[in-house]
């Protein structure tokens, strides 16, 4: 159904593998490292491009699939980046409630408030 649009490779579980699990495992760890380390939402911005590099090299190298496809690039990209900033964003909330205990509580798994 998506073969082509989406991903390249003859399985979607191949795609699943690499650009969910090892890429996704990844781009989580990289949000989670950036926001760890206080770093911009700019920086993990910079980060997660390369890794969609490498995300896309390892669909070349296992699975014989198109290194230079912008397409592919993207989709595998925004997926990334998806991951990415929800592993940054749920990082960031548990270092706020965390820190500053007593001028934030948590909202959601995702976000922060002041406390009244």
């Amino acid at each position: 159904m998506l073969h082509g649009i989406i991903h390249e490779e003859p399985s979607i579980w191949q795609f699943f593998f690499i650009t969910f699990l090892l890429g996704g495992g990844a781009a989580w760890m990289t949000g989670r490292a950036c926001a760890l380390t206080w770093r911009s939402k700019s920086s993990l911005v910079a980060y997660l491009l390369l890794l969609g590099v490498a995300v896309r090299f390892i669909h070349h190298a296992l699975f014989d699939g198109t290194m230079l496809s912008a397409q592919y690039y993207i989709v595998d990209t925004v997926i990334l980046m998806i991951i990415g900033f929800i592993g940054y964003q749920y990082t960031r909330t548990n270092q706020m409630v965390g820190q500053y205990y007593w001028l934030y509580e948590r909202a959601s798994a995702l976000s922060w408030k002041a406390k009244a």
